[in-house]
């Protein structure tokens, strides 16, 4: 293996606590079935990706309003409880990123998000600052596992791909990035991160020089 010198973090759900139900879960009390069945059906991932590659809230908001009229109400609270849904930083991996940093390896952020909510995000988790650049799809147009994403934070970060490594929770966008010659983890926990990175030699308790 190439010598590693620069990581690229996803962010939902590998470094940042997001999920729709920390919001919506007030307006289903007590029915649990009822509050997957919304966050599957009515609030999906496909419809979030549409916000996260560009589309105002706006837009999307009064699309899905159209499409399903007897959540309506619900939907358009979607702005205004989106703040609800970040709890914050997940603490096991801002503690990695900045053990990370404290080594002088090249931290970088490659992430699906919306230009409307990254702001708040960053005023409220202090470990962004850590990055030394940030790719935010909805500002580059392009949206993981699109394999263009990729290429274009080769170039507007200078990675070499041999020496970049990519870490995610989802499956898709690991083996995008190892397509692209990257070297991927699936993001599963904290701990689980630290071991691999540990096994890596990029913290401590690993073999040096692998």
């Amino acid at each position: 293996m190439n010598r590693i010198d620069s990581i690229v973090f996803d962010l939902g759900k590998v470094l940042l606590d997001w999920d729709p139900r920390y919001f919506y879960r007030q307006h289903f009390p007590g029915d649990h079935d009822g509050l997957e069945a919304f966050v599957r059906d009515i609030v999906p991932s496909s419809w979030i990706v549409s916000m996260d590659a560009g589309k105002p809230s706006s837009v999307a908001i009064a699309e899905r309003q159209r499409e399903h009229p007897d959540h309506a109400h619900l939907i358009g609270l979607w702005m205004q409880g989106w703040g609800q849904m970040l709890r914050g930083e997940i603490a096991g991996t801002a503690q990695i990123l900045r053990e990370l940093k404290a080594r002088k390896l090249r931290l970088y952020a490659l992430t699906n998000f919306s230009m409307e909510t990254f702001p708040l995000a960053q005023q409220r988790c202090a470990s962004l600052r850590l990055f030394d650049d940030t790719v935010v799809s909805a500002e580059a147009g392009l949206i993981k596992p699109d394999p263009r994403i990729y290429a274009y934070t080769e170039k507007r970060c200078g990675l070499v791909p041999g020496n970049t490594l990519f870490i995610d929770d989802l499956e898709v966008n690991v083996a995008a990035a190892r397509k692209a010659g990257w070297h991927a983890l699936q993001f599963v926990s904290p701990e689980a991160l630290r071991a691999s990175l540990s096994q890596m030699a990029l913290l401590p308790g690993g073999e040096p020089g692998r």
